[in-house]
């Protein structure tokens, strides 16, 4: 498991097992260390100690008013009042209870990979009616298939299904319609605090069209300029520091953030993402130039509208928690499985180690992980060097203090392999951005924008930059838009697929440095 690629930074050394030194890559990928080419070099001096990353704060959980309970209320009456509708609906041995309660599971099941619970400024029950036709067709389907194989005397026959569908579909669109009608009404009474971010033009017609129509729920309480400091736009106050848009966003109790352009677009417009998703909020992208593309990003469907401009809502992080637990429990039992398996190669491992390095045979590292949070990193040792270099240092690639055996553990990742046992503890995953140390955290954080939001998902042994070559002495700046494509395309399939690309590395035994 501890293919070739799996290494993206990696250090070694301790004299101990704690005093470790530094090893990854370089910025521009051209050997050297810097960061960009116009960034002076990372290495600091030895005397003052550098600052720490900062903790990324777990974002808030928000009591909305616009949850998923009163649409999956809706749609389960919807489903339970067809079945009970149906005749001749009787199944032997009192299964005709349990059957009927597993219709509302799985229809909630293909709404919601179909979006239909996804939040919306303007949502439609007639707009959604097709999906929901759809979705009606695919229960009734399956459930008179099941029928015919189970309780043949039950059947539906065609008439009837046909009806199930239909009635289905009307009942839900009316049950939405309800909702929709009731959120308006709320919204229109209690409107959000919402802040609307972009360049003063586009930000202030998009204000005035919340402002002008309530029935969006929100209340613009301030235009975050991210271009040049103009006056207000429709009659709301523009902010032009981070620190008046944190203070705004803490005194007037913001849960929405309405951007008028992609946040990638430029630095500043980046750096406010973090703000709002530290404290909760709702982002969107409204595009009044209508010609906005959003790259990065999972965009909801189906479209949506705010005065005709459209939008959409921008989720900088994977929401899916069955598919996160479910991803949790692969790399447990993967982890698990491989560290039995690899016994015997780490036992070697140890003694050769053991044998020509001396004492100390594991070292520990702080990395930053989830949500910016510091975990202790093992590895084998490779190399001996004191806590500071260890912490500070970026490469010891070609370092003539390397042993023979610390660099064939190096070139062949075997040295990643403890890394396991971060995994079973839950600190790691087996795929995901590479963890890094404090010092880089947040030297890169400063140069490279989208750097940060690479700990919106668990690190990891291997990843997508990892297996396309971005380990070593590569560049950062393409490391973190590889990391952040990965966490914005998510799915168990990839992850998968990334061991599997891994697996195949490691067994071709593809030399170089970790």
């Amino acid at each position: 498991m501890a293919g070739a690629t799996m290494a993206g930074t990696t250090t070694a050394g301790n004299t101990a097992g704690t005093a470790t030194v530094g090893a990854g890559s370089g910025a521009d990928g051209s050997g050297t260390t810097a960061v960009r080419r116009t960034v002076t070099a990372i290495h600091p001096p030895r005397g003052p100690r550098a600052d720490r990353a900062r903790p990324a704060v777990r974002p808030r959980r928000v009591r909305r008013r616009d949850g998923i309970l009163p649409l999956l209320t809706a749609d389960a009456l919807a489903v339970l009042a067809t079945a009970a509708s149906i005749p001749r609906l009787e199944l032997p041995g009192g299964a005709a209870g349990p059957a009927t309660a597993l219709l509302p599971l799985l229809l909630a099941a293909l709404h919601a990979q179909a979006g239909l619970y996804r939040p919306r400024f303007a949502p439609s029950a007639l707009l959604d009616l097709p999906a929901l036709a759809g979705r009606a067709a695919v229960l009734w389907c399956g459930a008179a298939a099941a029928l015919a194989a189970f309780a043949p005397h039950a059947a539906l026959n065609w008439v009837a299904l046909l009806a199930a569908i239909c009635q289905q579909a009307v009942l839900a669109c009316a049950g939405r319609g309800f909702v929709n009608q009731l959120r308006r009404r709320t919204r229109v009474r209690r409107p959000a605090s919402a802040l609307v971010v972009g360049p003063v033009a586009g930000a202030g017609a998009v204000a005035a069209a919340l402002h002008g129509r309530p029935e969006y729920g929100l209340r613009p309480v301030g235009l975050a300029d991210t271009g040049a400091a103009e006056d207000g736009g429709a009659g709301v106050p523009v902010l032009a520091t981070h620190e008046d848009i944190r203070r705004a966003v803490i005194q007037n109790s913001v849960r929405h953030a309405v951007f008028t352009r992609p946040p990638e677009a430029d630095e500043r417009t980046a750096s406010l993402v973090r703000l709002f998703h530290d404290h909760g909020c709702r982002l969107w992208l409204a595009d009044p130039a209508g010609t906005a593309k959003v790259t990065g990003m999972r965009v909801a469907s189906p479209a949506d509208q705010l005065w005709g401009y459209a939008v959409q809502p921008l989720l900088p992080r994977p929401s899916r928690p069955v598919e996160r637990c479910a991803k949790r429990v692969i790399d447990s039992s993967l982890a698990a499985f491989a560290l039995l398996a690899a016994a015997p190669v780490m036992g070697a491992c140890a003694l050769a180690v053991r044998v020509s390095d001396g004492p100390g045979v594991i070292f520990r590292q702080e990395r930053v992980g989830l949500y910016g949070r510091p975990f202790t990193l093992l590895k084998f040792r490779t190399l001996r060097a004191d806590a500071h270099e260890s912490a500070t240092r970026w490469t010891v690639a070609g370092d003539c203090r390397m042993s023979p055996v610390g660099s064939f553990l190096r070139k062949s990742s075997l040295d990643e392999l403890p890394q396991l046992w971060n995994v079973v503890r839950g600190d790691m995953s087996l795929v995901g951005p590479r963890p890094e140390r404090p010092f880089f955290v947040a030297k890169f954080s400063s140069v490279h924008p989208g750097y940060e939001a690479r700990h919106r998902m668990p690190v990891g042994i291997t990843g997508l930059a990892q297996i396309n070559g971005l380990r070593g002495d590569t560049s950062i700046e393409d490391r973190a838009r590889f990391d952040n494509h990965y966490i914005d395309t998510w799915s168990l399939w990839q992850d998968l697929w990334i061991l599997a690309r891994t697996a195949a590395s490691f067994f071709r035994f593809r030399l170089g440095g970790s």
